[in-house]
């Protein structure tokens, strides 16, 4: 039993009711890929300033809740800025997170996927003035978190609106990620809804021309995009824009609004996951994605649309502010 404040201002009793989902391994493979965004875990007892030092984070919790998404067959997407960075986590504690966790995926038996997020947060916007230095802010992230063992997620960077950049500067900078990293990466198209100081990515704030943009990019060297991960909250133009793809790239859904219609998709199109809610709601997604697996629609659609009513309050607007910690 839980206190809970209620409308009027009172503070109420609530029973939690219904049976908790059991958490367990999917009994097939999956036909959808599925990365949960994961929080770190504070460490409360540990003194500290929590004004300009490093977090105090609790490794020991952080990588059992990782080995947990693991054992129920989800992939992990780590170290994203909706998840740690901008939340008080700097690139060096990101960068300690991610070789931790690369060491216990590696051991892991069922030897997950992680991927991980590069992007340009350790060096000052006002000195990422070209598009030169963007990239090598990009190269640095990307480098440490290969040498890792990990898959680049390159995550969407304040730094080319705030010099307004145009589409040329964009395509320089990513033509240049793309085609050097060791493995496909995932992109990462993160709407202003979720950080305003992202507006008009890709060069335009027109979504249709930043949508043109962006598959032009993919195009160009699609066997070396795993797949984009878009957050833009708009069911509609995320089954246009995945309907586009190149053949083998992949749509990972980042809408916290819709996932479950995107994810089960539309007879011909589905998107994959790429969701922070997924690390919220881990038995409910994982024992989902094994009922779709086998083709049951139904059992599917029962475990995961009562999550959605949650995932639509952590992220109502304003969407930047969450309203519950996950």
């Amino acid at each position: 039993m839980i206190a809970l404040p209620t409308a009027d201002g009172r503070i109420e009793d609530y029973r939690l009711t219904g049976t908790p989902l059991t958490p367990r391994a999917p009994t097939r493979p999956l036909t959808r890929t599925a990365f949960a965004a994961a929080h770190v875990v504070s460490d409360p007892l540990r003194e500290r300033n929590p004004w300009d030092t490093r977090p105090a984070v609790d490794w020991d919790g952080t990588l059992a809740f990782r080995t947990s998404l693991w054992d129920q067959g989800l992939g992990l997407a780590e170290a994203m800025d909706t998840a740690q960075r901008g939340m008080g986590v700097d690139w060096p504690t990101a960068l300690e997170l991610i070789q931790r966790t690369m060491v216990a995926a590696k051991a892991h038996p069922m030897k997950p996927r992680v991927a991980c997020g590069a992007g340009t947060d350790h060096v000052a916007l006002a000195d990422l003035t070209t598009a030169d230095k963007i990239a090598a802010a990009y190269q640095t992230q990307a480098e440490a978190i290969e040498s890792a063992g990990g898959q680049l997620i390159l995550m969407a960077s304040r730094a080319f609106p705030a010099i307004g950049a145009g589409p040329d500067v964009y395509r320089s900078v990513y033509r240049k990620l793309i085609d050097g990293a060791r493995e496909p990466v995932i992109l990462h198209w993160l709407g202003d809804m979720f950080d305003p100081a992202l507006k008009g990515y890709w060069g335009s704030e027109d979504v249709a021309e930043a949508s043109d943009f962006v598959l032009d990019l993919i195009g160009e060297n699609p066997g070396k995009v795993d797949g984009i991960k878009i957050s833009l909250l708009d069911q509609a133009h995320e089954e246009a824009f995945r309907a586009r793809l190149p053949e083998g790239v992949r749509l990972y859904t980042g809408d916290d609004f819709n996932y479950a219609d995107l994810i089960a998709g539309d007879g011909k199109h589905y998107s994959h996951a790429l969701l922070g809610i997924f690390a919220a709601i881990a038995p409910a997604a994982s024992q989902a994605l094994d009922a779709l697996a086998a083709g049951d629609l139904d059992t599917y659609h029962r475990l995961l649309k009562p999550t959605v009513p949650l995932s639509r309050e952590i992220f109502r607007a304003p969407t930047r502010f969450y309203k519950a910690g996950i």
